[in-house]
């Protein structure tokens, strides 16, 4: 069994499958299209810079998603850059593959001398906060409540 995490620049055969679970998991509720959403993942396949999406593939099939963005979170457009858009298939759940792409982001960053990296979640907060996350604030949006957290990279 082999973990391997690649970017959708080197794997654009990918984006369907990323787009897909995006849309379901996050923006289809939101009111945005499959299509739409499609568009938004292939933009990161020629992304000079940000936004870059990676995925996790277990014995080359993909199992998870994760995002660095520029920005996520309309209420706080003074943060970046941002950890978006995690998401582990249901059936590899409880595995540890969310901290993976956690880390594998995190190690994104520190390549690019990033110190700090920003995440906002509605019911994660306690496996970000295992990774070494902290909650610095909450924040109200469309009638539910969000955790805005942070991880400091570099010391």
């Amino acid at each position: 069994m082999t973990l391997n995490v690649v970017s959708t620049t080197e794997r654009p055969d990918l984006v369907p499958t990323v787009a897909g679970w995006v849309w379901e998991e996050f923006w289809r509720s939101h009111g945005h299209t499959l299509e739409q959403t499609a568009e938004a993942v292939a933009a990161t396949v020629a992304a000079r810079d940000l936004p870059q999406t990676y995925v996790l593939l277990l014995d080359d099939w993909p199992v998870g998603t994760a995002t660095l963005a520029a920005r996520d979170l309309e209420e706080r457009p003074d943060l970046t850059p941002w950890l978006a858009g995690v998401f582990v298939a249901p059936d590899w759940r409880g595995r540890g593959y969310a901290a993976l792409l956690v880390s594998a982001v995190e190690n994104v960053c520190l390549q690019r001398s990033i110190a700090t990296l920003w995440l906002y979640t509605r019911n994660a907060e306690r496996i970000y906060a295992r990774c070494g996350w902290r909650t610095v604030e909450t924040i109200p949006r469309k009638g539910r409540t969000y955790a805005l957290m942070r991880r400091d990279l570099m010391a």
